[in-house]
């Protein structure tokens, strides 16, 4: 043990004769006029003298000393350039040789060092950070050598980081997944519709769960997209609310699937913005607070009561305004029936759980600026979704879910 930790310190010894001292004195003293920028290179800089003495240390130790080798058919071989992956940035170094009676030995350290697969992890962080391809060279720290970087090749790491976003994204098992509430809606992106799901589960915690691509939100985008999330392992079925953006694609496959008394929670947003498009400017505040009141009331009856009365105002404006009003009216008021407590049922009432998804993904693909083709569309949905469930946090008032959760199959009992 005491012959290999000397011969250890010998290997290392060497490194420690190179000019680092002045060249980190240097780095140090242009710390304080250049501020961050020189700090970052002086990391970059101690990070590829760190690779490298890794290098050359774990060729010590598979060959030995100069003076007494382990093995006389393992020898040391020079040195070449190289080149390895330092968070997202690839930068040159002196890369070791061992020669042995079949050919090149490789280093392991060295191989570990070179794998694309973390870089591109890196870029792709950069790129939903907001740094496009065109302008990565310019984040890029000069000292420590980078090459590589040009657009082109941080596209093709890009394509591929998200090619293996978007497989995980659409082959993940869903099976451990317990929803108690699904919110579907669609986001538009490259002249192609995407319904989108995302669940919540009985401890108040989001997940995306999948999405199906066409032309336009119709029904059997939808059902397509049910089948895939049912066939990856997710029970879905009546005793779970739905809550939609009120397309009658979605509605219909919904109660198709699951039984005309699922329950659906129509998002009350869109359909205020419904209502007031049909009307005169003028009476659109009027509409707009009284639609608020009424929901806002924690009482079934009291809320139902309130906008019967908004129906029968919107009569004598516009009569296609009441209609779309009349027909979501039970819908509107599924967690007034389920006795949701105020806090959850800010939550619920809307799709905009969903909705600040979209927001990610339309942030996050920011520097995109047309999407060639249905692949790459797809590549970039995927890999956001997945960074977008990082981000997530417990809904507010999940304590009162298992409360909602018993009332649901109250109304499921009081339906057969």
């Amino acid at each position: 043990m005491r012959i290999i930790t000397k011969e250890r310190k010998k290997a290392i010894k060497g490194f420690r004769e190179l000019p680092l001292e002045r060249r980190l004195t240097q780095r140090l003293y242009e710390v304080t006029i250049e501020g961050k920028k020189a700090m970052d290179a002086m990391m970059q800089e101690m990070g590829r003298l760190l690779a490298e003495t890794i290098l050359y240390v774990e060729r010590e130790e598979l060959t030995g000393p100069d003076y007494h080798p382990y093995d006389s058919q393992v020898q040391k071989w020079a040195s070449e350039p190289g080149s390895i992956f330092i968070g997202d940035q690839k930068i040159r170094i002196e890369r070791p040789r061992i020669r042995g009676p079949e050919g090149e030995i490789k280093l392991k350290s060295y191989q570990q060092m070179r794998d694309k697969g973390n870089f591109s992890e890196e870029l792709l962080s950069s790129a939903l950070r907001g740094i496009s391809a065109r302008k990565y060279q310019e984040t890029v720290v000069g000292t420590a050598k980078p090459f590589g970087v040009s657009p082109s090749a941080v596209s093709q790491h890009l394509v591929e980081a998200t090619t293996a976003k978007l497989k995980e994204f659409k082959e993940r098992d869903l099976s451990d997944f317990k929803p108690f509430a699904v919110f579907l809606d669609t986001i538009h992106r490259g002249g192609e519709a995407f319904i989108v799901a995302l669940g919540l589960d009985d401890n108040g915690l989001k997940r995306p769960l999948g999405f199906w691509e066409g032309a336009s939100e119709n029904k059997a985008v939808a059902e397509e997209l049910l089948a895939d999330l049912e066939q990856r392992g997710l029970k879905l079925s009546h005793k779970i609310l739905y809550v939609i953006d009120g397309g009658k694609g979605l509605s219909s496959v919904l109660k198709d699937r699951y039984g005309k008394s699922l329950l659906v929670q129509r998002c009350t947003i869109h359909k205020d913005r419904n209502i007031q498009a049909h009307l005169p400017k003028r009476f659109r505040v009027q509409a707009h607070r009284s639609f608020r009141i009424a929901l806002e009331q924690n009482d079934y009856k009291e809320a139902k009561k309130m906008l019967k009365e908004l129906e029968q105002w919107l009569r004598n404006i516009n009569e296609s305004a009441a209609d779309s009003l009349l027909e979501a009216l039970e819908n509107l008021l599924t967690l007034h029936r389920l006795k949701v407590p105020a806090l959850l049922r800010k939550t619920l009432h809307s799709t905009n759980p969903i909705e600040s998804m979209f927001s990610h993904v339309r942030h996050c693909e920011r520097n995109i600026k047309r999407y060639r083709n249905s692949k790459m569309a797809q590549r970039w949905l995927g890999s956001v979704l997945l960074h977008a469930e990082t981000c997530f946090h417990k809904i507010k008032g999940y304590k009162h879910i298992d409360k909602l959760t018993k009332e649901i199959e109250k109304l499921n009992l009081k339906a057969k």
